[in-house]
C-alpha cells in the first residue's frame, strides 16, 4: 500500500468528502485505512464489571484506501504517491511537486 500510518490524508468521496486527518491504522489485507475524525460511528457499550461505565462512544471506522489521497507536506495539496530511488533506497515522492514524503 502507498499509504502509511501517520500520513496526513484527504478524503476524495463519500459523506466525509474534503476532510483531512491522520492515518491511525492501515489494514492491507482488506485494503482499508482508519483516519482520525473520518467515518465516525456511535457504539453502545455495556458495563461488564462492577464499577465500569456503560454508554455511547464515538469510534472511527475503516474506509477504502482508494477514497483518499496523501497530502504533500511541501505543497499542501492532495496528491498521488510515486516512488523514486535515492542513495540506493526506495522513497515515496509527491507526483505534483516531486518532494520526498516521510
Amino acid at each position: 500500500m502507498k499509504i502509511k500510518k501517520g500520513d496526513n490524508v484527504q478524503v476524495l468521496s463519500g459523506n466525509d468528502k474534503g476532510k483531512t486527518g491522520e492515518v491511525l491504522e492501515v489494514i492491507p489485507k482488506l485494503d482499508k485505512i482508519v483516519v482520525k475524525g473520518v467515518n465516525v460511528r456511535k457504539k453502545h457499550i455495556k458495563a461488564r464489571k462492577q464499577g465500569e461505565e456503560s454508554g455511547i462512544i464515538s469510534i472511527e471506522c475503516a474506509i477504502p484506501s482508494s477514497k483518499v489521497n496523501v497530502v504533500c507536506p511541501k505543497c499542501g495539496k492532495p496528491t498521488k504517491v510515486g516512488y523514486g530511488v535515492e542513495k540506493d533506497e526506495k522513497v515515496r515522492i509527491c507526483k505534483k511537486c516531486g518532494a520526498k514524503l516521510k
